[in-house]
């Protein structure tokens, strides 16, 4: 096949104008063309006044050799490369080491769904519930401020990304065409089609629960075992003198000892007792830098009319989303994260006496308001004590800052919000403008400067007018920030070698968020499939 790019179409074309631009560009007629998939869909909004299309299209033709040698030299035409994805190795019949993998996030999802497909039978241990069960203790915490430590945004089938927009787009480089290979997975499993061609795909927090619950069944069917409400207690390693160690299995919360010489750790980036007990157990982990800040929300209507023009509400479009940035001159950058249009702001809090923010979007991005997170880059050096010494020190960093949260909400899991012009004013808000929150169990009008780092307030300062600059309206005074978002990345690295393994524990494998090795559902389950891999591979080195 043929894989053609920068294909340029108006924004209301239909299928046969697409055809005929295919023919057009490559020059020949109706006849030679056999066929074609869409790759990729985007577009470019640069010009507000011609919103256009722009496609990847992989072409079948009667004979694709003569068309790419008369081409040869344009750089928009080529072969189509090999996405399939191939398996590294296969269990031979009656294998019966089989690896363990901590953690149903996407990273553990996805090791364990390709190690089920290579056939060696894993076992999945996930601290929470299954994601249905798990989505009324997340709504007990929105709805009436119940929290439940075990089963709650961060914890539970799914992992973190289950209540987010389930945004699907990532940056990563992925020369095996992996991240396919997980946007193929989520298509079998339910998801909408269009993933596989949409430049930011998104599944949406109410379908993402059926495509776990989906994925859960295909696992099951390949001969691997999921168990939930099973936390991993404590690690059997062995260790020598020289500090060199060997997994050889786990223990969970009921006293169950797994044998286990391969393990993935799978944990995201809020299993902050398991970074402790790693910690103890003399596994190398790292401090490492990540962010914090707030949620800031808009009328979506106004980052529509700024992003799309006139084309704002264009059902071909849907909602308008942003990445913004800015270098401070303090040293520090402002940027923003996990922008959710069309959503709302979510309590994320897994420990008790902490508030924590997210947002999330449902499939048709039609709530009233957009939001993202504004985030500051955060160092090591920014941490309490010796991060050098005490690797978890970023978590005390993130505790007090949730902490601050908790108690200048009220100490009800409220959070603390305050109107833009008033916090660029250094004053505490008193009533709402024209922005209602979307926060739930609800905020309490405050002055944030009390629940950041000095050097934050002072960049977000900086940064708001710099953006409003590149969106009108952005530092409106009605917009709303809700504090605080700490949990952007994990504040430890568990670190790892070539081969994917723990570099002071073999027979470990960290992955994923939580690890430090991902950022985001994609590139994660990337990771997942990558540590896979490795496993399959050193488990047949290994005597059964």
């Amino acid at each position: 096949m043929l894989r053609l790019t920068e294909l340029k179409l108006p924004l209301d074309h239909g299928e046969a104008e697409l055809k005929a631009a295919i023919l057009q560009r490559l020059g020949i007629v109706s006849a030679d063309l056999l066929g074609y998939t869409i790759f990729r869909r985007g577009y470019d909004a640069r010009k507000k006044s011609a919103i256009v299309f722009i496609y990847t299209v992989d072409v079948e033709l009667r004979d694709t050799a003569a068309v790419i040698r008369r081409l040869r030299g344009d750089r928009n035409v080529g072969a189509t490369p090999d996405m399939a994805y191939h398996y590294v190795a296969r269990a031979p019949d009656g294998f019966s080491n089989r690896p363990v993998v901590i953690g149903a996030g996407p990273c553990g999802l996805f090791a364990t769904l390709i190690l089920a497909q290579m056939g060696f039978r894993p076992i999945l241990l996930e601290r929470g519930k299954e994601v249905r069960e798990r989505t009324k203790d997340t709504w007990g915490l929105w709805r009436e401020g119940k929290l439940d430590p075990e089963s709650n945004v961060q914890f539970g089938e799914g992992g973190a990304g289950t209540f987010s927009d389930g945004k699907l787009h990532s940056q990563i480089k992925d020369p095996g065409y992996r991240g396919r290979k997980v946007l193929s997975e989520f298509v079998a499993a339910d998801a909408p089609p269009e993933i596989m061609y949409v430049s930011k795909p998104h599944i949406g927090t109410f379908r993402l629960v059926r495509v776990v619950q989906n994925m859960r069944a295909t696992i099951a069917s390949l001969g691997g075992e999921i168990r939930f409400q099973s936390r991993v207690a404590d690690f059997d390693i062995e260790r020598g003198a020289d500090g060199q160690g060997r997994m050889r299995g786990v223990v969970l919360a009921s006293g169950e000892r797994i044998a286990a010489d391969h393990v993935v750790l799978a944990i995201g980036h809020s299993a902050r007792d398991t970074f402790k007990l790693l910690f103890e157990r003399g596994v190398h982990l790292e401090a490492k830098p990540f962010s914090i800040g707030v949620r800031i929300e808009h009328p979506q209507a106004l980052i529509d009319r700024a992003r799309l023009g006139k084309f704002a509400g264009h059902p071909q479009l849907g909602a308008a989303d942003y990445k913004l940035v800015h270098h401070c001159g303090n040293g520090r950058s402002v940027y923003s994260f996990c922008m959710c249009p069309g959503g709302q702001v979510v309590a994320a809090a897994s420990e008790a006496g902490g508030v924590v923010t997210n947002g999330m979007s449902q499939y048709s991005r039609a709530e009233r308001n957009a939001n993202a997170a504004l985030v500051v880059g955060i160092e090591p050096r920014d941490f309490p004590g010796d991060a050098a010494q005490n690797p978890l020190a970023g978590i005390d960093f993130q505790r007090q800052w949730e902490a601050a949260a908790f108690k200048a909400g009220g100490e009800n899991y409220a959070a603390p919000a305050q109107k833009v012009g008033d916090f660029l004013a250094g004053r505490a808000s008193t009533e709402l403008g024209t922005v209602q929150p979307s926060y739930t169990p609800g905020i309490h009008l405050t002055d944030l400067a009390a629940c950041l780092p000095g050097y934050v307030v002072e960049a977000l300062r900086e940064a708001l007018p710099a953006f409003d600059r590149q969106i009108h309206g952005f530092a409106m005074a009605d917009a709303l920030m809700t504090g605080v978002e700490t949990r952007t990345s994990s504040p430890v690295r568990v670190s790892r070698d070539e081969r994917f393994e723990s570099l002071n524990t073999r027979g470990l494998y960290p992955g994923g968020e939580g690890a430090g090795y991902a950022g985001g559902i994609l590139s994660a389950a990337v990771d997942g499939i990558r540590l896979a891999e490795a496993v399959a591979l050193d488990l047949l080195r290994k005597p059964d």
